[in-house]
């Protein structure tokens, strides 16, 4: 039942941050439990624990008498975050190439080769969840605890803006290739390579998201 509850908690969160990204739900507005609950067929529990899990990616704030109100995340924000997010993921690929242990190789070669066959069968949300799988082993294999956490925080912060990039055409192939880039560099020992091959994914990362919302913005402006 928790699992369940938890799955459930996790779509509706994901659902939610979608509408917040396409501007479905504009900044100011404010997210009322219970006709959220009547709008998705569930009761309050996994809303409030949604909205809980997107207050901590910055897309809402709980205000205390208000609620949850969606807010405005600026493109100086959303900037200055991927730029953490790269240096930390790009320091994590170097060390990588530096200290992981050949098993941890051999994980990474597998999930690299698991991840082409998902590209291949156009499964975008088993792409997802092994793209963050594949994120995760760097963290690991950077044998360095504390900047493995710093890691994993940002990149929950950054979850649904990292998540909507493979919505954007073509996106998923690309992101595939970019993956194949750093692993070589890590298998290679390269480990200035690595650092530069994750920079430069992660930067790709926050340019597909940006694309995908001037797009949306175009429809949005089309449909008026």
């Amino acid at each position: 039942m928790a699992d369940e509850r938890q799955t459930r908690t996790e779509k509706l969160a994901e659902e939610l941050a979608d509408a917040i990204l396409d501007g479905t739900l504009e900044p100011g507005c404010r997210l009322d439990e219970l006709m959220l609950a009547e709008r998705y067929g569930t009761s309050r529990t996994p809303v409030r624990e949604a909205l809980r899990q997107l207050a901590t990616t910055g897309l809402i704030e709980l205000r205390p008498r208000r609620g949850a109100v969606v807010t405005q995340v600026t493109s100086e924000q959303l900037e200055t975050l991927f730029v953490a997010m790269g240096e930390l993921e790009a320091t994590c690929a170097r060390l990588c190439a530096l200290s992981m242990t050949p098993i941890e190789r051999r994980r990474l070669e597998a999930m690299q080769e698991a991840m082409g066959e998902l590209v291949a069968r156009g499964d975008v949300a088993g792409y997802t969840a092994a793209n963050t799988s594949f994120h995760t082993m760097l963290y690991a294999g950077a044998h360095n605890p504390v900047l493995s956490e710093m890691a994993i925080g940002l990149r929950r912060r950054l979850a649904p803006f990292r998540q909507a990039q493979f919505r954007a055409s073509g996106r998923l192939a690309r992101s595939h290739i970019e993956h194949g880039v750093v692993a070589r560099a890590v298998l290679a020992g390269d480990a200035a390579g690595a650092h530069a091959a994750m920079l430069h994914h992660v930067s790709l990362v926050e340019d597909a998201f940006e694309q995908l919302k001037l797009q949306s913005g175009r429809a949005a402006g089309a449909a008026r």
